[in-house]
């Protein structure tokens, strides 16, 4: 009966996690992932919580305990990563965050000796890398990105610097953040483990506000000032890193440097290029041919092959179906015989986060779940079935829903309410 009761418990806090709109494929490697990560009780509970986040209030009421014996619990998970605890207007509220960019990679963000992390890194490769299916659902699930890239602002031109947004720009988003962490790279220190790691630099994972926040509360990262967080963005373009963050115009939560042999979304590139499953820039490389030497420096630059010397012609020729419009080639370049062009296809980022989850939910099937949080009312569920219902309809007119809260009416809701 305990072997059961185990699985249940884990059972449960596998559909928890797939209510939300990047969740977790079912299977016996996440089983054993998630029995590494959470205790077969601590399963049972987290189970429980709310998608949104609550008050320590809120998780005694749902677990029927009282508030100090739940709060001891919640702080707990918080001090492992697994919950997030943030300060919000003056009072305390967790969240469970998703396993990308979440506790997954929270796990691995340090050294550590409370948990097995080799045993660990051997169950996401087999997860990530081998399974497959959590990577499609990550990237490939919904139309709108999780991630995108960006731009290395060195090479851009004065044109360039005339397109480009400033949302776009790395070292935006490092300037006006109001808290950074600089944290181990989940990628490299699993790659490590067993044994594949590159020489890539590992200390380059930036976190952003209220997440940073509680990650240097807990020793999950370094807290570091805007001017750091620069020059370690400066030092991975020297290692022709790709930068990759959340696909948002304002608030973005992370940051990562990523090499084509580790990291794991240049590795869903590699495999799944043509189906774009990483917003790009919104530049595409050209190639002036009669300068081009055909030296070779650039495909060998590029982390996902992107773009290789012709054997024919002896020139370098960009694949635009896969190209991230990173600008590393332009970099390795020492002809000057490569520039960056404006993508003719306009890029739509979303506002915030909330934007994006609103509308990966939607393309889901699962905005039911982000709007009727609360189970408990029998209002609310049949309401939650009702819109289930609409969201099942047919792929067209899921779309259309789709397109509608794209609109420039949700864009400047969401702006000024959260």
């Amino acid at each position: 009966m305990s072997h059961i009761s185990n699985r249940e418990a884990y059972k449960r806090l596998e559909e928890r996690i797939n209510r939300f709109p990047q969740g977790a494929p079912p299977s016996k490697t996440l089983y054993k992932i998630l029995s590494m990560l959470f205790t077969e009780k601590e399963a049972e509970l987290v189970a429980m919580l709310p998608i949104k986040p609550f008050t320590v209030k809120t998780a005694s009421h749902i677990w029927k305990m009282d508030e100090v014996q739940t709060e001891s619990i919640l702080q707990k998970l918080a001090s492992r990563a697994i919950l997030l605890d943030v300060d919000y207007d003056g009072k305390k509220e967790y969240c469970l965050p998703p396993p990308m960019i979440g506790f997954f990679e929270f796990s691995l963000m340090r050294t550590r000796d409370d948990i097995d992390q080799k045993t660990l890194s051997e169950l996401y490769f087999q997860y990530l890398n081998v399974e497959e299916d959590f990577i499609k659902d990550l990237f490939l699930g919904t139309e709108t990105r999780f991630g995108k890239v960006f731009v290395q602002e060195g090479v851009l031109s004065n044109q360039n610097q005339l397109e480009i947004m400033d949302y776009d720009r790395a070292s935006n988003v490092i300037k006006n953040a109001k808290f950074i962490t600089a944290s181990m790279c989940f990628c490299r220190h699993k790659m490590e483990h067993l044994g594949k790691a590159c020489s890539a630099p590992m200390d380059v994972c930036l976190t952003f506000g209220d997440s940073a926040y509680t990650l240097s509360k807990h020793g999950y990262g370094r807290a570091i000032e805007a001017a750091e967080g620069l020059e370690i963005l400066n030092m991975a373009y020297d290692y022709n890193l790709v930068q990759c963050g959340e696909n948002v115009r304002d608030g973005s939560v992370f940051l990562c440097n990523c090499c084509g042999c580790c990291c794991e979304g240049m590795r869903a590139i590699k495999q799944f290029g043509y189906l774009n499953p990483i917003q790009t820039t919104a530049f595409l490389p050209q190639v002036v041919e009669d300068s081009c030497i055909g030296c070779g420096k650039c495909s060998r630059a590029c982390p996902i092959d992107a773009i290789k010397v012709d054997p024919l012609s002896k020139k370098a020729k960009v694949d635009e179906n896969i190209c991230l419009g990173c600008g590393i080639c332009v970099r390795n370049c020492h002809k000057k015989s490569i520039y960056l062009k404006h993508r003719e296809k306009e890029i739509i980022t979303p506002a915030n986060t909330t934007h994006r989850i609103v509308l990966q939910a939607i393309e889901k099937g699962q905005l039911q779940e982000l709007i009727f949080d609360n189970k408990a009312l029998s209002s609310h569920r049949a309401m939650a079935a009702v819109l289930s219902a609409i969201l099942k309809l047919t792929p067209i007119k899921r779309a259309m829903a789709s397109k509608q809260m794209k609109s420039i009416y949700l864009d400047k809701l969401l702006s000024k309410k959260y």
